[in-house]
């Protein structure tokens, strides 16, 4: 955990001292599909799909490194259940995180236009929150490295899109949570 606090005070810096030595910033929407997998001791583990998005911005160094930070929601459903007398138990469960990192891209042909490759790891500040009527809720969070990579286009030096793959773990007491995310991205540059 100290590991962890220290890398993520490192970036966050990195993060905020960047916009006078970046060569240009940038915003990225991105939306996809998440499976999220829940292992829970002693009760095993269970995975869904849901729709997830992303809002990330950051500095680019250079037109290979930047630095990032992002929101990210991965899974946001409410299910109802029998009870078992008759009646329904509704349960709410979101997952969802914040995070800084670092992105590596490394263009295809021309410089700043055309395909390009990418990859992209950090530190994310994740939350589940579960609530069920009639008995209550329940949140778990915790700091965990994320890592990602893309493919995708440039239009033009200001925007581009992408395809992306994430892998975002979280942990909390006898709960360990996986969210892989399949998503397309756009980003605009300036």
């Amino acid at each position: 955990m100290k590991k962890e606090m220290m890398l993520l005070t490192g970036l966050a810096l990195a993060f905020a001292a960047t916009p006078a030595m970046a060569t240009g910033g940038f915003v990225r929407g991105e939306i996809g599909k998440s499976n999220v997998n829940v292992d829970v001791s002693d009760l095993g583990d269970d995975s869904d799909d849901d729709t997830s998005y992303s809002i990330r911005g950051g500095w680019f160094f250079n037109n290979n490194f930047a630095v990032e930070g992002f929101y990210s929601n991965f899974y946001d459903k409410s299910e109802a259940f029998d009870d078992g007398s008759g009646g329904t138990v509704d349960v709410d469960a979101k997952l969802s995180g914040f995070g800084v990192g670092v992105v590596g891209k490394t263009d295809i042909g021309h410089d700043q236009t055309g395909f390009y490759v990418m990859g992209r790891a950090g530190i994310m500040h994740g939350t589940l929150d579960v609530s069920a009527t009639g008995l209550g809720s329940e949140s778990e969070s915790s700091n965990k490295p994320y890592f990602g990579v893309g493919v995708g286009y440039d239009f033009s030096p200001k925007w581009g899109m992408s395809l992306n793959w994430d892998q975002h773990k979280g942990s909390g007491d006898d709960v360990d949570v996986t969210a892989r995310t399949l998503s397309l991205g756009v980003e605009a540059r300036f």
